[in-house]
């Protein structure tokens, strides 16, 4: 299972398996609603490629945590972890997820990575909670559980999540 940077593949082969995986409504959900405008990070995200099929994809995306004191805290956005339907259960996104973290940790040291997405799976395989979060506020709804950060940095408090417009990664 090759892991190549993102931008070696076809942007379009991206979106499709993003539309195979989750559906055309995904663009509707939080997780899009956080990360609104902003482009993904290039050195966090990455594609599974067998043969000349993509079949697996990860992005990452710069976002911040807005405290209601005033704090504005860098954070990255992990996910979209998508997979083919078909590979599923292959520890393609298992292996997707450890790369992006991978380099998170490399190019972004001590930025706290958050996510939507199942805490035990998360929790179990990388170290993610809800522990801090539950002050946080999204732009849409969310299962206040499936809200989930890791590292050292993770804000804690009440606060808004939403793009952030100063990227260095």
């Amino acid at each position: 299972m090759p892991i190549v940077p993102i931008s070696a593949v076809p942007a379009d082969a991206v979106e499709q398996l993003l539309d195979r995986a989750f559906g055309q409504e995904r663009h509707t959900r939080t997780a899009y609603r956080i990360r609104d405008g902003m482009p993904a990070l290039a050195a966090l995200s990455f594609a599974n490629v067998e043969g000349d099929t993509v079949t697996g994809t990860i992005q990452c995306w710069p976002i911040a945590f807005e405290g209601d004191d005033g704090r504005v805290v860098p954070l990255v956005m992990l996910g979209p972890v998508a997979v083919d339907p078909l590979r599923q259960q292959a520890g393609i996104g298992r292996s997707l997820t450890a790369k992006a973290l991978e380099a998170a940790d490399t190019h972004a040291p001590g930025v706290a990575v958050v996510l939507i997405g199942d805490p035990e799976y998360y929790g179990r395989f990388f170290d993610f909670s809800a522990e801090h979060t539950a002050g946080w506020r999204v732009p849409g709804p969310v299962e206040r559980h499936r809200l989930l950060a890791r590292g050292l940095n993770v804000p804690t408090g009440s606060g808004l999540l939403g793009p952030r417009l100063l990227v260095s990664i």
